[in-house]
């Protein structure tokens, strides 16, 4: 297993829209081992393929908190399949755009149906963290960040800021 780059906007790549897998093989199969080490070791609790390069729809998530035993979740070619009417706020934040947070508003509970990483089909129904980790993570695959959730004003002082860290880290 590697620990891989994660990009940070605003890095044209992560507004790609990622492409379905076609077969869940081995080197699917890498890269979700990759991912779920370099999510461990951001730390981070979800990750999304185009962040790290690769515009494939492919996320993982771990919802354990510290000193819990791990619980890697590995999705392929997800789709949300019933969403609530119901909304709910989170706080979230995100790797590649790190140290900046933002409430943002979703589905309180969605059922989405995916890959596993041995190319089963799978459905999971979701809420709490768990509901907005996922959609977190899907809008990756759109090439959506959750600071396109929050007003423009918000949103470009943030990439302002990541744009100066850049420069200063370069």
């Amino acid at each position: 297993m590697a620990t891989l780059p994660i990009l940070v906007a605003p890095d044209p790549r992560l507004k790609i829209k990622a492409k379905p897998v076609e077969v869940v093989d081995e080197t699917v199969r890498k890269l979700l081992d990759d991912m779920l080490e370099t999510m461990y070791a951001a730390p981070g609790i979800g990750l999304a393929a185009p962040q790290v390069g690769v515009a494939q729809r492919i996320l993982v998530l771990d919802l354990a908190r510290e000193g819990e035993p791990r619980q890697p979740m590995k999705i392929v070619n997800p789709e949300i399949v019933w969403a609530s009417d119901e909304d709910t706020e989170h706080n979230e934040g995100c790797l590649s755009v790190p140290e900046h947070y933002a409430d943002v508003v979703r589905p309180a509970e969605v059922k989405v149906r995916y890959l596993d990483e041995n190319g089963a089909s799978r459905e999971v129904h979701a809420s709490g963290l768990l509901a907005t980790c996922i959609q977190h993570e899907m809008d990756h695959l759109e090439g959506v960040l959750f600071i396109d959730h929050i007003s423009a004003l918000r949103r470009n002082m943030i990439l302002r800021k990541l744009l100066k860290a850049k420069r200063v880290s370069a």
